[in-house]
């Protein structure tokens, strides 16, 4: 079982995909580690032919559930998935989650890879914000993996419907 959960910046991707791959004892990847690599205890970003060669690796090992927003390189993984599930939940809650988390991080309740600074913070809303801006664009990505896309709205881990589809493949 290959699954590929995408979404934009607090759309519950990596929460959503660590609870599935316990359920399913399925390994999860978190796609932040495909663009990101530590060298000599530095955070380096590998460029798109590296990250399109961990994802090989990542594949020729059999089954995963991976997890990150969509960015050209991963575009194979539309491709390997048997299953893509586009997490989409409303943007009011996006921008809540997005603070949620920032404050869990500063304060040290939550870990991330990055420095939780303001910098950051504004990042991720900007980001949010051209999302919005391109959202079409991605529809159009995503328009020839219909037949495998499984589009959740609301809390997928709440989602009867989904964990039936998934079970079903």
């Amino acid at each position: 079982m290959k699954i590929f959960i995408m979404g934009i910046v607090a759309s519950g991707k990596t929460t959503y995909a660590k609870e599935l791959s316990k359920q399913m004892n399925v390994p999860f990847v978190e796609l932040d580690a495909v663009v990101y690599h530590t060298v000599d205890g530095v955070r380096v970003k590998r460029t798109p032919d590296e990250q399109v060669q961990v994802i090989h690796e990542m594949d020729a090992k059999g089954s995963w559930i991976a997890e990150g927003v969509y960015r050209p390189s991963y575009h194979l993984l539309l491709d390997l998935a048997d299953i893509v599930i586009w997490l989409d939940p409303p943007l009011w809650k996006r921008k809540l989650r997005i603070l949620s988390r920032h404050v869990k991080q500063v304060i040290g309740v939550e870990e991330c890879a990055y420095k939780p600074d303001f910098q950051m913070l504004r990042s991720m809303y900007k980001w949010t914000k051209q999302f919005e801006e391109r959202r079409e664009e991605l529809d159009g990505i995503l328009q020839p993996y219909l037949d495998k896309l499984l589009i959740v709205r609301n809390d997928p881990m709440s989602n009867q419907l989904l964990s039936e589809a998934i079970r079903d493949v």
